[in-house]
């Protein structure tokens, strides 16, 4: 599963950020849960989006961040 990125420069107004976390493919390394907290939290040994749907524009960098940190590519971002 590949993790899709948006750059800053691709915003456009009215989009919304949504991200899951493919449960399947996740390893539990909480690379995701350490760089973005708000949006990322372990449930036992996996990591879910305590926020999937508009992500508030404030966290979408780190959220990126996260997506791009998991060994896996567990991290979906949809925007």
């Amino acid at each position: 599963m590949k993790t899709s990125v948006r750059r800053e420069s691709d915003t456009i107004e009215g989009r919304i950020m949504r991200v899951r976390v493919d449960e399947e493919l996740c390893i539990g390394c909480e690379a995701c849960v350490d760089i973005c907290p708000e949006v990322f939290e372990m449930q036992g040994d996996v990591a879910v989006a305590k926020i999937e749907d508009d992500i508030p524009d404030d966290l979408e960098d780190t959220c990126r961040e996260a997506a791009e940190s998991c060994p896996v590519e567990a991290i979906l971002i949809e925007d």
